[in-house]
Order: structure tokens, then sequence, then C-alpha cells
């Protein structure tokens, strides 16, 4: 009996020392793995080893400027190597929701540019109560009161985009000779929209502040926000004031200023008399692109580059190092001509 029972411990304690051994080995060769030399690429996972997620919630998927986002969110994931989830809440109604859905899927940071930006305090509460971290991306998020929460944000600055367009009427004015008291400037304006209000107020500043006569400035209030809108607005300013001799026309966009520019052609003014500059740089092209050149001059192109690509590496690395952001961000544009659109294109990452 005594042979028998020394025996099955000899198995026993050889059994518990292979296993021992195994999990030893099992536990360097994770060790291992999960090391970086100073040649590789940090790893996006996070402390539970799983990819990081992050959400991009969009307000108008259909839009060729928030689909761009994402194309530069994604090249950020692809770079950084955490997962992108993308998600469309066109309505209010929607926004709650779609941010459940991203919690569900293990979303860890959440970018969302959302339809109704008075939601902020229940998006806020929601992003905490899931334990994401949040940003905001062109439209940033208020309180019932209208009061900006205090929430990291990159966004565009309205009124400097209108500085840049009244900048960049001027510059040309200036070039072409132009004396001012000869000189009108068609504001196509959409006041009751804050972002066009800014906008405009911003180009009006601008020019004012540079010199440019307040009293040559029409404003040309448009009834709807497409070329047809601002070609009703520009022609009754045209019709009121036939004695000026070159128009610079500045709007809200790109549509503002080319329906303005179409008027100034049915009113049989030269392209030479015409310096118009847009806002967005998407629709100007089609008058960039043309062989004889109209009198729209050009538009500041907005960086989609950078409300894509930047917020979600900011908020990768937010997530994984702790590297917060700085809580307000702003963008501005680029003036892009005829002889230079190609070429900041293709820079901004919109052509190859």
């Amino acid at each position: 009996m005594l042979n028998k029972y020394t025996k099955r411990r000899g198995r026993l304690l050889f059994g518990a020392f292979v296993g021992l051994s195994l999990a030893l080995l099992a536990v360097g060769c994770n060790s291992g793995s999960s090391s970086t030399g100073s040649g590789d690429s940090p790893s996006a996972s996070g402390d539970s080893g799983e990819k990081i997620k992050i959400a991009f919630i969009v307000k108008q998927p259909e839009e060729p400027w928030f689909q761009l986002e994402w194309k530069f969110a994604e090249e950020a994931a692809k770079q950084d190597g955490f997962e992108l989830i993308k998600l469309a809440a066109t309505d209010g109604e929607q926004v709650l929701p779609k941010i459940e859905n991203a919690a569900t899927q293990g979303a860890k940071g959440l970018i969302i540019c959302s339809p109704d930006v008075r939601l902020g305090t229940a998006i806020v509460a929601k992003a905490n109560q899931a334990g994401m971290k949040l940003m905001s991306v062109d439209d940033q998020l208020i309180d019932a009161n209208g009061k900006p929460l205090e929430v990291h944000h990159l966004g565009i600055s309205a009124r400097k985009i209108g500085n840049s367009v009244g900048d960049g009427l001027y510059d040309e004015m200036t070039k072409r000779g132009w004396k001012p008291e000869e000189t009108g400037l068609i504001l196509v304006t959409r006041e009751e929209l804050d972002t066009a209000k800014e906008r405009t107020e911003g180009i009006y500043e601008e020019l004012t502040g540079k010199g440019f006569p307040a009293a040559n400035i029409y404003k040309a209030p448009q009834k709807t926000t497409d070329v047809p809108g601002g070609r009703d607005a520009a022609s009754v300013v045209l019709t009121q004031h036939p004695n000026v001799k070159h128009w610079l026309i500045g709007g809200m966009n790109d549509a503002a200023v080319m329906g303005a520019v179409r008027a100034t052609e049915t009113f049989n003014i030269k392209p030479e008399n015409v310096i118009g500059i847009g806002i967005n740089g998407d629709a100007a092209l089609e008058d960039l692109k043309k062989a004889q050149p109209t009198g729209l001059f050009g538009s500041i192109l907005l960086q989609a580059k950078r409300h894509g690509f930047d917020t979600a590496d900011m908020m990768y690395k937010w997530i994984k190092d702790g590297k917060e952001p700085e809580k307000i961000t702003y963008t501005d544009g680029v003036l892009i001509t005829r002889e230079n659109y190609k070429t900041v294109l293709k820079e901004q990452g919109l052509a190859d």
C-alpha cells in the first residue's frame, strides 16, 4: 500500500510541475509579444488588449463635406490602428440612440456633429454614462440657454473665414488697380442663419477695416441658399446701381457667389470687371475649371482633412496615451484660384 501511495503522489507532483512550467512559459511568451522595441509602432489596443474603437457621428452623411470627414478619419484609423465606427444622426431624435449604439459596439471615444446642438447637455450625460471621451466637430454643443458647453471642440471660425474672403477681394482689387470709389461690393446675405451671418459680417469687417467705403457695400438678402437664390438677390442690387464700374462679390458659400456672378453675366458685365470669392471650395471648381475665366475669381477651401483626420487622431491619442487635446481648435481656409486649385487640392488630400 505504501508503494502505491508513493507512486501516486509522485505522479501528482510531476503533473503539477509540468502545469506550472507551461504556465510560466505562456506568461513569458505573452510578455515578449506585447513589448515594443525602438523600431516598433505603439499598440492601438486598450487595457483589455482589444482594438480601440472610436465613433464618428455626422448629421448629413449624404453631403460631400461629411463624407470627406469620414474619409480622412478612416485614414487616421489606418495610420494609428484603431477601429472607426461611422454613424449618422440626421435629426435630434436619432442622436442619443446612436450614442447608445456606439457604446454597445465598444466605442471608447465619440466625435459628433449633432443635427441639434441644443442637445449638448444630454449628449454629454450620455457619453459620460457610457464612459466615452467626447469631442464635437463643426458645430459647437450648447446648453438649454444657448451657452457653449465645456466640451473639446474642433470647428471653423466663420468670422475668420469671412475675413479671408474680404482680404482676398481687397488684394485682387488692388492688383487690378481698381479705385474703391468706383467699386461696389454685392454682399449676398442670409442673416437668419448664424454661420452665414458670421461669414458675411467677417467680409464686411475686413474690407471696411482696410478702408473700403461702407457706402459702397450693398447687402443682397437671398431667399434660398442656392445659385438661383444668389442670382435673384444680386439682380436687385445690379438693377439699383447701374453706374458702378467694378464689382466685388461675397456671400455665405460658393452657391451664393456663383449666383451673383451669373447675375452679372445677365447684365452683360464683363468678367474682368467682377471679382467673386466664394466659401467651401467645392461648387466653385465648376467655374475655375472653365476654359474662359468668369467673374468667380476663387473660393476659400475649407479643410475637411483637419476636421476628419485631426479630430480622430486627437481622440485616439487622448484615449491611448492620455494626451488631452486643446479645449477649442479653430481651422481656417485656403484661397483657391484658377492658377493654384490643382496644387492645393492635392495638398489637402482631395485629388491624386
